[in-house]
């Protein structure tokens, strides 16, 4: 997720046949339904995560020219080494792990979508808190428990494609895997459930509501409610788990900003879903799929 850094440029990487909130369809039904949705996967709430029948998507390639501007498309052997060894993994939701950015899909459910939005734009000049502009645009629409879990039940997540191999791929060579979001906790609950990631594993915000379900706000007692507070959440993991080698996985420059002393060693740019040129220019592996991760830890 990008949060709301400014950045000079956002080249959104379409996604092939992505229409919005159809009803999940199960695989034994795709073989009649395969040109409306070979390109979705979806993650119900109530869904069994040791069945997710993911449905992989296609990421139209980008032009040429884009590509030409980037000269770390390729990784270095010493970031390759370090990608093959790390000891834990921490991946960023919306856009990434997430073909959605959450709050943004919340509040269209909640008809909010346009207000959010426009309020999105003014705040990605990068001059507001990111605790500020998070609580200005939940106050736009005020989400409410029900709508919480309705909005879950009828639009559930949809998964980048590749992000559940990768995951058991990592798991399999022992490597530790997180998910640090400045998103929700109630919408990457079930993200996490379908991916095997344990909850202890997932540092997120905390959406609060009262005995009757009404929205009261967000817990700021989370890091990642914060201006820096995936850094901080990273740090914390490191620390907390002694572990020697960790690797930040994301789009924007919340992502970006893990990679200091204490945090994240690299940084790999996921650019499946937006491309933000700033963040990724400054990345140590810039990718535009996970099978190219996958395939390198072969």
């Amino acid at each position: 997720m990008e949060g709301l850094v400014g950045v000079s440029r956002v080249t959104p990487v379409r996604t092939h046949l992505r229409q919005k909130h159809l009803p999940f369809v199960p695989t034994s039904s795709l073989k009649f339904t395969k040109s409306l949705y070979k390109n979705r996967t979806r993650v119900g709430m109530n869904q069994h995560p040791k069945s997710p029948n993911p449905i992989a998507a296609s990421i139209q390639p980008l032009e040429a020219s884009v590509l030409s501007r980037f000269d770390n498309t390729q990784p270095s052997k010493e970031v390759l080494d370090l990608w093959r060894n790390a000891d834990a993994v921490c991946f960023d939701v919306d856009s990434t792990v997430c073909l959605d950015e959450g709050i943004d899909e919340l509040a269209e459910y909640c008809g909010a979508g346009k207000a959010v939005a426009e309020w999105t734009a003014r705040a990605m000049s990068g001059s507001v808190p990111f605790e500020e502009a998070l609580a200005a645009r939940l106050s736009l629409f005020n989400p409410s428990l029900s709508q919480v879990q309705d909005f879950l039940e009828e639009r559930p997540a949809r998964l980048s494609p590749g992000i559940d191999e990768l995951v058991k791929k990592l798991k399999a060579n022992n490597t530790d895997v997180y998910l640090v979001s400045g998103g929700f906790r109630q919408m990457i609950k079930p993200v996490a459930s379908i991916l095997g990631i344990a909850p202890e594993n997932v540092f997120a915000n905390q959406l609060l509501f009262g005995t009757s379900g009404e929205f009261l706000g967000f817990d700021k007692n989370e890091p990642t409610s914060r201006s820096g507070g995936k850094a901080t959440a990273v740090q914390q993991i490191r620390k907390a788990h002694n572990y020697k080698e960790l690797i930040m996985i994301g789009d924007g420059a919340t992502d970006l900003e893990a990679r200091q002393p204490g945090g994240a060693d690299l940084f790999i740019c996921y650019a499946g879903v937006q491309l933000r040129e700033a963040v990724a220019a400054k990345a140590n592996w810039l990718v535009f799929n996970f099978e190219d991760l996958i395939s390198s830890l072969d």
